[in-house]
């Protein structure tokens, strides 16, 4: 196995993380300062306290998957955040997340590069507000897209309509990944490449209860079964501390044995502003042609 990679975006112009420690991180969005928490930031901040009071929202944890919203400023009304030239919606959520996850910009830029201009079809499980879905489409593919909630669907749908995709270019499914993808199996659908971001523990839009250290294996085993006989890629992204990259590494050796091509995996993070210090953000495995 290669060594595991670290991968961090050094070009955004929408987007600063400025400090972390004591378990949060001091950011920025398009001007919007806020502060969340984040467990992985064990050490000291470098900035003075005077700082980080300045923050617009600070998102206060009240239960291990709950909390609330410090308002110091409200959000502006149209925020967004642009990346190349992608623009994705943002607003503040019961669950600390904005709409965003910054670091999933290396993915989006690799798998742009692997799509370049081919039209072909890929699937994208766990999909969330749509970045890697609008990534691929916007490179040439044609690209469904599976999530559980129906909040978070016509979220990606708005941002859908933002990048000006067309209405034949992202076929919406609010429905269980797993469930939706043993469905193609049975329908003899395939796919020429597959994304996935799969939580640590989640439902489904009836109620399925998913665990990843006991379903992920299972998911994979059935998609391996719609894949194509030459397919593109694979790329499976991960923020649970549960498993690391090399078990996403190994997983996807397993699922492609026999296929050839090559799997790769490492860490995605964020750098600090004025600092060399880098926050681990989440792990991705990848396959590739």
């Amino acid at each position: 196995m290669n060594t595991i990679q670290t991968e961090y975006p050094q070009d955004f112009s929408d987007y600063v993380l400025l400090d972390s420690g004591n378990a949060e991180k001091l950011e920025v969005f398009g001007g919007y300062t806020i502060i969340r928490p984040d467990p992985r930031a064990m050490w000291q901040p470098h900035l003075g306290m005077d700082v980080w009071k300045k923050a617009d929202a600070h998102f206060i944890r009240t239960g291990p998957d709950s909390g609330n919203w410090k308002i110091r400023k409200p959000a502006p009304a149209l925020w967004h955040f642009h990346y190349r030239d992608m623009t994705l919606s943002m607003r503040p959520t019961d669950f600390k997340h904005v709409g965003v996850f910054p670091e999933q910009t290396v993915n989006w830029d690799w798998l742009g590069n692997k799509i370049h201009g081919k039209a072909i079809s890929v699937l994208n499980l766990f999909a969330y507000t749509g970045g890697a879905s609008i990534a691929a489409a916007r490179s040439g593919a044609f690209v469904t897209h599976v999530d559980s909630a129906k909040s978070t669907i016509n979220w990606a749908h708005e941002n859908a309509k933002l990048n000006h995709i067309g209405g034949n270019t992202i076929r919406w499914i609010e429905d269980d990944a797993y469930r939706f993808v043993q469905r193609e199996v049975k329908r003899g659908k395939t796919y020429d490449a597959i994304i996935m971001d799969p939580p640590r523990f989640g439902r489904g839009s009836k109620g399925e209860v998913w665990k990843i250290q006991e379903d992920l294996p299972k998911l994979l085993s059935a998609c391996k079964q719609i894949l194509t006989p030459s397919p593109l890629f694979v790329l499976i992204n991960a923020y649970t501390a549960d498993i690391s990259s090399i078990v996403l590494y190994n997983v996807l050796k397993d699922m492609m044995d026999g296929r050839g091509g090559t799997v790769t995996c490492g860490e995605l993070m964020t750098k600090e502003k004025d600092t060399s210090r880098l926050l681990p953000q989440g792990i991705v495995g990848r396959w590739e042609r």
